[in-house]
Formats: C-alpha cells, sequence, structure tokens
C-alpha cells in the first residue's frame, strides 16, 4: 500500500482581502476623480463640445484630474477584481502597472535632479503657455492664481512675463482694461483687506522701483526653487510614503499570485 502526503497549499484569506481592502480605496477615489472631473467639463460645456480642450493653448487642469481618475479607476478596479476572484491576469496586470509607475517616478525624480537647467527651463515654457491662456480657462485661471498667491510670485521670472498675455499686454496697440497690469493674485496683500482691490489695472505702468510697493517682483520658477530646499523633508517623506505604499501593493499582489498558482498546481509529495 502507497501513502501520498498532498500540499496544503491555499489562498491565504488574509492577503487576498487585505488586497481588496488596499485596493477598494484606490478604486473609489478614481470615481470620485473620474466623477469631478466630467462634473467640471459640465459646467464649462466641454462634454457638448470636445474642441473647447484643443482650442486651449495652455493646460486645461481638468484633464490631469481625469487622467489621474482613470489610472486610479482602472488599477483599483483591476486589483479589486483579481483579489475577489482570484484572476492571476488582473493581478499580474495591476501588479506590472504599479511596478511601471514606480520606477517611473524614480526615474522622474533622478533626472529632476540631475537636469536641473533643462528642468527649469520646461517650466518655464509651461508656465509661459498658460500665461498666455490665462483668461481662456477659469480652473487653470484658478490654477495659476493659487500657484502665485501661495508662493508672493509674479510670472515664471517676473511681472514682465504677463506681457505675453493679450489682456495685460503693455504694447501701445492693446486696448484691454487691464493693459499693463496683472492678475489679482500678484498683488501685495494690504492689512485692511484680503486683497488689494486697485493694484492690478496698470500697476506696471508705474515705475519699476515702485512695482514691490503694490505687486509681487519675484518669478515664481525663483520661488519654487527656493521653497523646495526649505521643505525637502517634507518632499522626501511623502515620496518615501507613497513608494512604501506602492511596494506594499506589489508585496500583496505577487504573494497572492504564489498562493493561486501553488493552488492551481496541485502538486504533492
Amino acid at each position: 500500500m502507497h501513502y501520498y502526503r498532498y500540499s496544503n497549499a491555499e489562498v491565504s484569506c488574509w492577503y487576498k482581502y487585505l488586497l481588496f481592502s488596499y485596493n477598494i480605496v484606490f478604486w473609489l477615489a478614481g470615481v470620485v476623480f473620474l466623477g469631478v472631473g466630467l462634473w467640471a467639463w459640465s459646467e464649462k460645456g466641454v462634454l457638448s463640445d470636445l474642441t473647447k480642450v484643443t482650442r486651449l493653448h495652455g493646460i486645461d487642469p481638468v484633464v490631469l484630474v481625469l487622467m489621474v481618475g482613470v489610472v486610479m479607476f482602472t488599477l483599483g478596479f483591476a486589483g479589486c477584481v483579481g483579489a475577489l476572484r482570484e484572476n492571476i491576469c488582473l493581478l499580474k496586470f495591476f501588479c506590472g502597472a504599479i511596478v511601471l509607475i514606480f520606477f517611473l517616478e524614480l526615474a522622474v525624480a533622478v533626472l529632476a535632479f540631475l537636469f536641473q537647467d533643462w528642468v527649469r527651463d520646461r517650466f518655464r515654457e509651461f508656465f509661459e503657455s498658460n500665461i498666455r491662456s490665462y483668461r481662456d480657462d477659469i480652473d487653470l485661471q484658478n490654477l495659476i492664481d493659487s500657484l502665485q498667491k501661495a508662493n508672493q510670485c509674479c510670472g515664471a521670472y517676473g511681472p514682465e512675463d504677463w506681457d505675453l498675455n493679450v489682456y495685460f499686454n503693455c504694447s501701445g496697440a492693446s486696448y484691454s482694461r487691464e493693459k499693463c497690469g496683472v492678475p489679482f493674485s500678484c498683488c501685495v496683500p494690504d492689512p485692511a483687506v484680503s486683497i488689494r482691490p486697485f493694484c492690478s489695472p496698470a500697476a506696471r505702468a508705474t515705475l519699476k522701483s515702485k512695482w514691490d510697493e503694490f505687486i509681487f517682483t519675484k518669478g515664481c520658477i525663483q520661488a519654487l526653487e527656493g521653497w523646495l530646499p526649505r521643505n525637502i523633508y517634507i518632499v522626501a517623506g511623502v515620496f518615501i510614503a507613497i513608494s512604501l505604499l506602492q511596494i506594499f501593493g506589489i508585496f500583496l499582489a505577487r504573494t497572492l499570485i504564489s498562493d493561486i498558482e501553488a493552488v492551481k498546481a496541485g502538486h504533492h509529495f
């Protein structure tokens, strides 16, 4: 008589439902991002005329929200269904996508550190492109205003950059009421009110030496370059936390895949 001892391989419920819980958060966050993005587009009438997106020369912040939402929704859905249904294909897709995103983030961080001048030039081009489109999209306008107010800066390298915008241009051919002005977010706050109401119209028509009395004269690129060293530990902490979450997700997915493969193999000894 021969006796066989079969393996006790089984799919761990602990890893299975931990991975499901891990992904349900991202899936729900993706739904929220998609909902907010579509709502913003509907308010601007983009859903009824998609060509409005291509007509904007700068970047529409809603596009970024939708892209993040699509990625989070897709990965969260694949991880949730893959874990519950023990589907190896979906789990491998989820794991591979997280690994790819992790290495892309790492590569971007290293390249940004090694090629700082190139990054600075690209950011200047990006900022100037959005200055030109400042009045074309309300979300873009709010994004630039928030950046300038938070960092107490104006333009990419200074207030003169607002000459790139047709409404704030100082040329004699301009008939805009905002000629030689700057957005209100460039205004130096008045202690009596939240915003100095009359700093913007023709603020740059005065002597340049008096600009700092009314508007921020530091460019946003300089402001961000000064902000990063002061907050390097916060930035590093956020990057490490995101990386650890991704590594944890990869570990859960790989462990669950190994359990499923072991069960399907059905080896005995």
